[in-house]
């Protein structure tokens, strides 16, 4: 069994670390909670203006409402990513808050079809890849003239260790991730020289509600408690996460604000490994 693993330190207290972005105006989409909603709170504390979005409304607003936001500084409009109407009723509802956003992260996405390759339908690879690749090319899409407008924009983008390091029983979202670093690649390249740097994030093993259902599910199906599902997870299928316990969303949070931020004015085009050394490779 793997042992307690090095413990996290826990979110920073105060007001923020002075990146440069107060006054910024940001959208964060999968915002209602894992690495979305921290993501959201860091760059509150941090002086930015922030729209958060995810599918469901009354969840959206219970988030939102656990977040710490001066007057003005915190808006919360439902949207689904894979629809081109909802993102564009979205992007006016943005324009009313804010008006024209600088920075856009793009935290929504779904674990999809799971399973051997030979077991997943055609529904099951559709389906994945239309959220969490194709929702956000809709998705960036739609917000791009509002990045490019200003001659400062930041895009990151969430993807995973899945997109170098694919796991056999769920292709789908390994593939869709994959695209999303070749789609962060290539926008790096097509709008740098306007000033909208774009980048991508790569997480492993976060402490989330998508990885606390997986340990569930794990767990039932092991007979063991979530936390034996965790550690032989650590032990069988990510043996190279030598911190050898789950991240904090708020760790990974903190690498996207400052890929979000002035200090980062030279990182264009890069991916950002969040995961202990989860991926094998250098």
């Amino acid at each position: 069994m793997a042992s307690p693993g090095v413990p996290f330190a826990g979110h920073r207290k105060g007001t923020g670390t002075d990146l440069g972005i107060t006054g910024r105006t940001a959208l964060v989409t999968g915002a209602d909670s894992g690495i979305g909603w921290h993501t959201a709170r860091t760059l509150l504390e941090e002086g930015v203006t922030v729209v958060v979005t995810d599918v469901d409304q009354d969840r959206l607003d219970e988030a939102a409402a656990r977040l710490s936001a001066k007057p003005g500084a915190l808006h919360a409009h439902a949207a689904d990513i894979t629809s081109v109407d909802s993102l564009a009723a979205l992007h006016g509802k943005v324009q009313d808050a804010v008006g024209d956003v600088d920075i856009l992260v793009q935290s929504a996405g779904v674990t999809g079809a799971q399973g051997l390759f030979h077991e997943i339908t055609d529904e099951g690879w559709t389906k994945t890849i239309e959220t969490d690749l194709i929702g956000h090319v809709r998705l960036v899409r739609q917000f791009l003239p509002s990045l490019r407008t200003g001659g400062w924009g930041r895009l990151v983008f969430l993807a995973s260790e899945d997109a170098v390091q694919p796991y056999d029983d769920e292709l789908p979202y390994c593939t869709a991730k994959a695209g999303i670093l070749a789609l962060a690649k290539g926008l790096s390249r097509s709008y740098a020289r306007e000033g909208l740097l774009v980048n991508a994030v790569s997480p492993a093993f976060i402490h989330t509600p998508m990885t606390d259902a997986m340990m569930d599910k794990r767990a039932k199906e092991l007979g063991v408690t979530p936390k034996q599902a965790i550690a032989s997870f650590l032990d069988e299928e990510r043996p190279y996460m030598e911190l050898d316990r789950r991240g904090e969303p708020d760790e990974v949070a903190a690498v996207i604000a400052f890929l979000c931020s002035d200090r980062a004015s030279f990182v264009n085009g890069s991916n950002y490994r969040v995961d202990s050394g989860s991926v094998a490779t250098v």
